[in-house]
């Protein structure tokens, strides 16, 4: 008569796999976090989202560290006039897919669906686009190590005079 418990391959290939899924799920929940830190105008929410040094690259707007990158977004979308926003950004990332090396390195790719309301020059620009991110463990924490964004295309167009914007 056979054992019927599951061969201790079995179970560590079961562990394995349940590892890299909560991988996947903590490194989905560390890119919501960097799409609602950008969003919300959150300078520190977006640095922490990444390990010191990082590489950024997001073609027109640059390519630095995480710190110099930071700086790029306070410059634009913290930009107000009477004390309101002027810069309302709005990013919807899509279509993950993350592949884990293994328990410290990651790398994933996202498509991106962004939406600019720039109230100075009274413009609506609607991109998509891929990001290609590098991700590490530190810490018990996944973090970018590298974050390339890469421009399918763009429009933009004015706001009409009669459009009225709501907060």
């Amino acid at each position: 008569m056979s054992d019927p418990s599951p061969a201790a391959a079995d179970i560590a290939e079961l562990a394995g796999r349940l590892a890299r899924w909560e991988a996947v799920e903590e490194i989905k929940a560390l890119k919501h976090r960097y799409f609602r830190a950008c969003d919300a105008k959150d300078p520190g929410g977006f640095r922490d989202c990444f390990i010191a040094g990082a590489r950024v690259d997001y073609g027109d707007l640059g390519s630095t560290d995480a710190e110099g990158m930071a700086a790029v977004f306070e410059s634009i979308a913290l930009q107000q006039v009477e004390g309101r926003d002027v810069i309302l950004d709005m990013h919807h990332g899509m279509h993950a897919t993350i592949d884990v090396h293994d328990e410290s390195t990651a790398t994933g790719r996202w498509t991106l669906r962004f939406r600019q309301v720039n109230l100075i020059d009274n413009t609506e620009t609607v991109t998509s686009g891929e990001y290609d991110d590098d991700y590490l463990r530190r810490d018990g924490q996944w973090k970018m190590s590298a974050c390339r964004f890469r421009r399918n295309w763009s429009i933009t167009r004015p706001i009409d005079a009669d459009c009225r914007i709501t907060r």
